[in-house]
């Protein structure tokens, strides 16, 4: 729980806060900020945070994580995503040629790699693997960061062996993007179609058959990610309500002493300590080594469910002002939405929860 926090994460925790004030909320409203915001997290030392040890960085704990992700969004500011380095993803723990090919470019940023995942049922990722040469067939619907990409790191499955993530480059002849477009919270994303792609065998990611292992550990920490985020989102929509709320209306009657809107505010702290509270419980799970994927899932869905709601409710409290373009609950309404869908669909992955207690015994309450 926050409450049990050690000394070291209680100061790494305002360090966190202290950066998003003096960082990155006098960054709102100006352009083209990354570099300034990168060089500034180095120097705090968040930045090596999410890379591995072998190439500098601190590697840090899942809860080292959540408390800073959480801290950082309950300020709500401007270019979060450029406060940590690049991590590896699927690339984790690759041997060479990918190591050196891939890898280190991504980890000091001259290289961008996006996840290939989600494709048509019309059209699955097969791959055939003859001798040293991997040829796919395929489509991927919906490839998370295809739109700048340099390669995407994409689930095949080949024949005789099973799913595998390969490396294939953009450029390579074959592969061809369907179409770009941007999702509901701005990210841009990208189909692919795979005609005959053809690689070499040592773009396979550890062996065939290693593929959905590997992804499922990118989607379990995004998922982790992502909850961090929602539940510092609750916690700055709570406090713009209650400064709103501590007004009055146009009678002179203070907005807060309403018995409706109290009922609404306390439904707001209400879910947010409970997703706060699974959020910091998930990721001491995580780092005593057990097995968590049940768990995160749990944690992901009920943030981000979570996370709509106080929004929703927070518009409903604030009132016609929130929805005008431009307002940070406006904004932040479009945004949190598309977090039910990422890493895997909210009732998709109930699905998955279920099985894992019902069919494998994992999980607990």
């Amino acid at each position: 729980m926050p409450e049990l926090l050690t000394e070291s994460e209680r100061n790494l925790e305002d360090t966190a806060t202290q950066f998003a004030r003096e960082q990155l909320l006098p960054l709102a409203g100006l352009a083209d900020q990354r570099a300034t915001v990168i060089e500034a997290s180095k120097a705090a030392g968040l930045f090596a945070m999410t890379q591995p040890k072998s190439h500098g960085g601190t590697e840090a704990h899942a809860l080292e994580l959540t408390i800073v992700r959480d801290a950082l969004a309950a300020l709500n500011p401007p270019y979060m995503d450029a406060v940590f380095g690049p991590g590896p993803g699927v690339l984790a723990n690759c041997g060479e040629p990918l190591a050196s090919k891939y890898l280190e470019g991504v980890l000091r940023g001259t290289k961008r790699g996006a996840f290939g995942f989600t494709e048509p049922d019309s059209h699955p990722t097969i791959g055939t693997l003859e001798g040293d040469r991997l040829t796919i067939n395929g489509r991927k619907s919906y490839v998370t960061g295809g739109g700048s990409a340099d390669f995407v790191n994409t689930l095949v499955r080949i024949d005789g062996h099973g799913p595998a993530m390969v490396v294939v480059d953009i450029d390579t002849p074959g592969l061809s993007v369907l179409e770009r477009f941007s999702s509901l919270d701005g990210s841009k994303h990208a189909a692919f179609e795979y005609a005959n792609v053809t690689v070499d065998a040592d773009h396979i990611i550890g062996k065939p058959g290693e593929g959905m292992p590997r992804a499922m550990r990118q989607i379990g920490d995004t998922r982790l990610l992502i909850a961090a985020q929602c539940v510092g989102l609750m916690r700055w929509c709570i406090d713009h309500v209650t400064q709103h709320l501590a007004g009055t209306d146009r009678s002179g009657v203070k907005r807060g002493d309403k018995e409706g809107v109290r009922l609404r505010y306390s439904d707001m702290r209400i879910e947010a300590y409970a997703a706060r509270s699974m959020l910091y419980r998930t990721a001491r799970i995580i780092d005593s080594g057990e097995n968590a994927v049940n768990e995160s899932i749990a944690c992901k869905v009920f943030a981000t469910e979570t996370v709509g709601r106080v929004v929703d409710t927070a518009i409903q409290l604030v009132g016609g002002n929130a929805l005008v373009a431009g307002h940070p609950l406006e904004e932040l309404y479009r945004r949190v939405r598309s977090w039910r869908l990422a890493e895997g669909a909210s009732d998709v992955i109930r699905l998955n929860l279920a099985r894992g207690k019902l069919e494998l015994d994992k999980g607990r309450i």
